[in-house]
């Protein structure tokens, strides 16, 4: 994984317009770190949720990728409570569940599965078009050594011989 300059030049939303570029986009803030000891999934009151900030932070930054003309990108994000909010206060179209976005915080013995699960599901991906992948913290680090702040947009890119390449991010904070 080539990691390069961060950065938060036009080149960046360009790349995110163009084939074989992707979004990986770390949920906005949520208060706290890891999941509640009585954390179920599905369960609303036992996840940690954003904050009315963070609420706000998702909303501009679904404003920021229609300002850069991405107005309809295939959105997956987490089965937790953060991410899921955070992609469909995007407001950029239907937001699918996928499970290999799914935090493995609690669980680090499945960070190689999940992640392999991932890289499985990308290289399976036409991306044609623009994509947005909601999570979280680890799994972002996972797949590309980057360590995002909340609402950080990662910018990667899928390249069929050398494979991932982690052109720079997007703060938004």
């Amino acid at each position: 994984m080539v990691v390069e300059a961060e950065t938060t030049g036009e080149w960046l939303w360009d790349a995110l317009r163009s084939k074989n570029h992707f979004a990986l986009l770390r949920h906005a803030l949520a208060p706290g770190t890891g999941d509640p000891p009585e954390f179920t999934l599905g369960r609303r009151e036992t996840q940690r949720n954003l904050s009315e900030e963070g609420r706000k932070q998702a909303k501009r930054i679904g404003d920021l990728f229609r300002a850069h003309g991405i107005n309809k990108p295939g959105v997956f994000s987490s089965e937790w409570y953060q991410c899921r909010d955070t992609a469909e206060l995007l407001d950029l179209g239907p937001v699918y569940s996928l499970f290999a976005l799914n935090s493995f915080f609690q669980n680090y013995e499945q960070k190689d599965v999940r992640t392999e699960s991932l890289n499985d599901w990308l290289s399976q991906q036409e991306m044609d078009k623009p994509l947005v992948l909601v999570t979280h913290q680890v799994n972002i680090t996972a797949l590309t050594g980057v360590y995002p702040s909340s609402g950080e947009i990662v910018v990667v890119e899928k390249d069929a011989q050398s494979g991932l390449k982690v052109l720079g991010s997007i703060k938004t904070y």
